[in-house]
């Protein structure tokens, strides 16, 4: 019987060492790191690259960030950049990130780590034989909320896990990038991501995937429902789950077991982040609370800070979301892409 929510191991994210941060490539999801990297940390970011050196002038201005390069190549190459984060679109991950692992900088890469799997691993390849740590930058991951859920989930407290459920949508039709193709866009590597990351992270590798969507005229998925099953450590679990770019779903995520199930409520349990937390027992009793912790965007703060740890410890991968790991993660979104019908130009 549940008499209390597990805590949170989450650290606190202004107690990671400090370290000083490189961003590469200063769009919209770079300035809320920044931001939540000044608010909540004691990183330090030191430098932006851009391959225009008016807007890497421009974010560096508006952050208060010391130096502007108007090259990735440069950037990369600075000595007094310990570590690189890709915030490139989707297209761009791969090549972005083996530029700077391949000049020796530990790399976190925003989600989707890549295109597809076979990028994946050759960005992970790059990091071995750089000998440093390269990273997804999924903020769920490292959240004191999803961790409360993973503890249950892990400690049995909700019972037999039959049903995950996961939705993430939000009107982006007017944002360029996800509406082209050449810019690997779409929903489900945008926002479906999450939902595939936090199924997979409760219950491991599933073994199989089943998908239907739309596409837009553009060629990218509009929008996508898939189900998995076969999870390595739930085996008798079964996830549902559903991304769109074309309104604005309630973005939940549920996990049912035999003896309670667990709700994550939003504005949204991926992004911005879920702000409560609710367990209805099998008796209909429900234990109720705010996330703990961060929230909004703010809360890509505790990815950082998770990453700047692995590299003060001198880790090669992270315990928390490892390369392999993404690796996997990967070839699940390329099987959702091809029953859906969606490849990428140069695929």
């Amino acid at each position: 019987m549940i008499a209390a929510l597990p805590q949170p191991r989450v650290p606190d994210p202004y107690d990671a060492p400090p370290l000083r941060w490189g961003i590469l490539a200063p769009g919209g999801i770079a300035g809320r790191m920044v931001e939540a990297l000044h608010a909540y940390t004691r990183q330090q970011v030191v430098a932006v690259g851009s391959r225009s050196a008016d807007r890497a002038q421009a974010f560096a201005s508006k952050y208060g960030i010391p130096t502007a390069y108007g090259s990735y190549e440069h950037l990369v190459a600075d000595d007094k950049v310990d570590i690189i984060y890709v915030a490139s679109p989707h297209s761009e991950h791969a090549a972005h990130a083996r530029l700077a692992l391949k000049a020796g900088k530990p790399t976190l890469v925003e989600k989707a780590f890549t295109r597809n799997q076979a990028e994946a691993k050759a960005v992970v390849a790059a990091a071995r034989a750089a000998n440093v740590p390269v990273m997804e930058a999924i903020m769920t991951r490292q959240t004191p909320t999803l961790d409360v859920i993973k503890q249950m989930v892990d400690n049995g407290d909700l019972g037999l896990i039959d049903t995950m459920l996961a939705d993430h949508g939000q009107n982006l039709t007017t944002v360029p990038r996800l509406v082209k193709a050449e810019l690997a866009g779409g929903a489900l590597l945008d926002l479906g991501v999450y939902c595939v990351q936090f199924a997979v992270f409760l219950g491991g590798m599933p073994t199989r995937v089943v998908a239907t969507g739309a596409l837009t005229n553009t060629g990218v998925d509009a929008h996508v429902a898939m189900s998995f099953d076969g999870f390595a450590r739930l085996p008798n679990a079964l996830a549902a789950m559903h991304t769109t770019m074309l309104s604005g779903t309630p973005t939940r995520a549920t996990v049912c077991g035999s003896e309670a199930r667990a709700e994550l409520i939003g504005p949204g349990p991926f992004t911005p982040g879920a702000v409560k937390l609710r367990i209805i027992k099998r008796d209909g009793d429900i234990i109720e609370r705010p996330a703990p912790g961060i929230t909004g965007s703010m809360a890509l703060c505790y990815e950082a800070a998770h990453f700047a740890r692995v590299v003060s410890d001198g880790l090669t991968d992270s315990p928390i979301m490892p390369a392999d790991e993404s690796i996997a993660i990967m070839g699940l979104l390329d099987e959702v892409r091809a029953q859906v019908g969606v490849i990428y130009p140069g695929e």
